[in-house]
C-alpha cells in the first residue's frame, strides 16, 4: 500500500514508482472522477484514448481530436 498527503492547496504526490508504470510525466493530464466515496485519477495518454474509442460513436474522430489538442498542449508547455 502507498499513501500520499494532500497539501494545503489540494494538490498531492503521485509516488514514481507510479508514475514510470504509468508513464506519467510533467505536463500529464488525469482525467478525475469521483465514484463511490473513492476519487480515481486516470493519465490522459493515447492509451486512455485507445481505451474509449469504442464508447462514443464517433468511429475514432473524437481520439484523434482529443490527441492533436494535447500534443498542442504538449508543445506550449515545452516552450515556457
Amino acid at each position: 500500500m502507498t499513501t500520499t498527503v494532500v497539501t494545503s492547496k489540494g494538490q498531492v504526490v503521485i509516488p514514481s514508482r507510479i508514475r514510470r508504470k504509468l508513464n506519467i510525466t510533467k505536463g500529464t493530464k488525469l482525467y478525475v472522477e469521483e465514484k463511490a466515496r473513492e476519487i480515481i485519477l486516470r493519465p490522459i495518454t493515447p492509451d486512455y484514448f485507445e481505451d474509449i474509442a469504442g464508447v462514443l460513436p464517433t468511429k475514432g474522430k473524437l481520439a484523434k481530436v482529443l490527441l492533436e489538442e494535447r500534443a498542442r498542449d504538449k508543445n506550449r508547455e515545452e516552450r515556457r
